[in-house]
């Protein structure tokens, strides 16, 4: 069935994929994805997600802890968190091809009451585990809707819907539960994640994002740090270095506009902070990036 699975991801994205071997799918959430040749570095605050590996392998790296999984295996990541990643086994005869599905936690909070099952106690944001068979068979059947563009309106909803069931029902299962619980930790903070995502060029204050999730600012202050390993400010920061970073890379805009694009004041402090989570200046990153890009 892996195989199969294979097939189908392999001829979506071949067909629909993009200049960086991305093909987004009619399916809300669902993403394919190809690269015929190790990847550069790719620094991320990942949303939650499941990816299911179909060829080649991948390194993830969150903090000190360093994933590598390969074909037949599923990384969940459960938090939105600062990943590191890297495309380590790819090439033109056998490219990485793989398969991600965005978590609705609406749709876990639901299933999980149907099921009987509550949240499960604290655990780490980032794992993989083998990719249970039932959640291959459930993935190919979404697949396979893409073949009937006419019937992915009607029936993508209750596709996606399996394909959660199975991941709860699977290794994943108590994870995926912990993140999808209603007024859970998780799920408070991400409100407050859902903020900084869309304002993060903005001055915020910590007193404000805790009003979003409810909590104290104190409490706030902790439990985000818990959920995502960083502190607010942190996060606020990653996120502006990666918008300008893709500004750079994408856009072609100069290191000045972009740090000014993202919420900086000081190009100086930008090209700082630049360097120390990059390993390069501005500059010369994104020309190097560019140069890898049209290799």
């Amino acid at each position: 069935m892996t195989d199969t699975l294979l097939d189908a991801v392999r001829r979506y994205v071949e067909t629909h994929a993009d200049p960086t071997g991305l093909a987004q799918t009619p399916v809300p959430g669902l993403t394919t994805i190809r690269s015929t040749a190790p990847s550069e570095l790719v620094h991320a605050i990942s949303r939650p997600l499941v990816c299911l590996v179909l060829q080649g392998t991948k390194q993830v790296a969150m903090g000190a802890e360093m994933f590598s999984f390969g074909a037949g295996d599923s990384l969940l990541i459960t938090a939105d968190v600062p990943t590191v990643s890297q495309i380590t086994q790819a090439s033109v005869e056998r490219p990485y091809l793989s398969l991600v599905l965005d978590l609705d936690p609406a749709i876990i909070a639901e299933l999980a009451v149907e099921m009987g099952n509550g949240p499960a106690g604290a655990g780490v944001a980032v794992r993989f585990e083998p990719t249970d068979a039932e959640v291959t068979e459930a993935a190919l059947r979404l697949m396979r809707l893409l073949d009937r563009p006419e019937s992915v309106p009607v029936l993508h909803a209750q596709r996606v819907r399996e394909l959660h069931y199975w991941l709860l029902l699977g290794r994943h299962g108590a994870a995926i539960r912990r993140f999808g619980w209603p007024e859970g930790h998780a799920q408070r903070v991400a409100r407050a994640v859902a903020v900084l995502r869309e304002q993060f060029a903005r001055p915020l204050r910590v007193e404000a994002l805790a009003a979003v999730a409810g909590m104290s600012p104190s409490s706030f202050y902790s439990h985000f740090r818990t959920v995502t390993s960083l502190s607010p400010l942190q996060f606020q920061k990653q996120l502006r270095l990666i918008e300008a970073r893709r500004l750079m890379q994408s856009e072609g805009a100069s290191a000045s506009s972009a740090a000014f694009a993202v919420g900086y004041e000081s190009v100086s402090q930008f090209t700082r902070e630049y360097g120390r989570m990059f390993g390069r200046p501005p500059a010369r990153d994104a020309e190097a990036l560019r140069r890898w890009a049209v290799a």
